[in-house]
């Protein structure tokens, strides 16, 4: 017969090298592929915790930094604009912070701040995420007689407070959202990372 001259042991061993080559040939080319899964260097940046220096910030006065995406602005309050607050409980929607998402748990407080006179949110309005302007004078504007500082987005007339607080009758649902974010110093604010540690 044909098949009494086949060395069985020379088929065994070439469908075992034929195997191993290959199932290297998949591992080789799954890698590159699998690694195109991970985030790029650039977004892993983006969403990093970013450090901001409040050392030359003065009373009245705001500065914006940019964290995942999103600008955060960091407001140095005069003491009249915190007295000024609880003024205008009556007037918002969720005064007290009772929306947990809005805020971390150390920020559920009237200044909605770790520290009364430090405010930091996100920049964005929450009806449809246009930037609101800093309006943070305390005598009426145009847009409301009896203001006592705070953001009004001009996209669609959204107000919010000193606190962040929204103002009740405006296309915006929610208060600003305070970002994570911890003290290192006086100066220094690490925004995404709360003061737990967690981001």
């Amino acid at each position: 017969m044909a098949t009494d001259g086949v060395d069985k042991g020379r088929r065994r061993f070439l469908t075992a090298t034929t195997s191993v080559v290959g199932g290297a040939g998949i591992v080789v080319a799954a890698v590159p592929f699998i690694k195109s899964w991970e985030p790029s260097a650039r977004a892993k940046t983006a969403g990093a915790p970013v450090e901001a220096d409040i050392s030359k910030l003065e009373e009245g006065q705001m500065v914006i930094f940019e964290w995942r995406g999103q600008p955060v602005w960091i407001i140095r309050r005069t003491q009249a604009q915190l007295d000024a607050l609880p003024s205008q409980d009556a007037r918002l929607r969720d005064p007290k912070s009772t929306n947990t998402e809005q805020q971390p748990a150390f920020a559920q407080n009237e200044y909605r701040s770790m520290k009364p006179e430090i405010l930091v949110l996100v920049g964005l309005c929450t009806h449809l995420g246009c930037a609101p302007q800093l309006h943070p004078e305390l005598k009426p504007e145009p847009f409301d007689a009896d203001w006592k500082g705070g953001f009004f987005c001009p996209c669609h007339k959204s107000r919010f407070d000193m606190a962040g607080r929204v103002y009740q009758g405006v296309p915006a649902p929610t208060n600003l959202v305070v970002p994570p974010y911890s003290f290192v110093d006086d100066n220094h604010i690490m925004i995404g990372v709360n003061a737990e540690g967690a981001a």
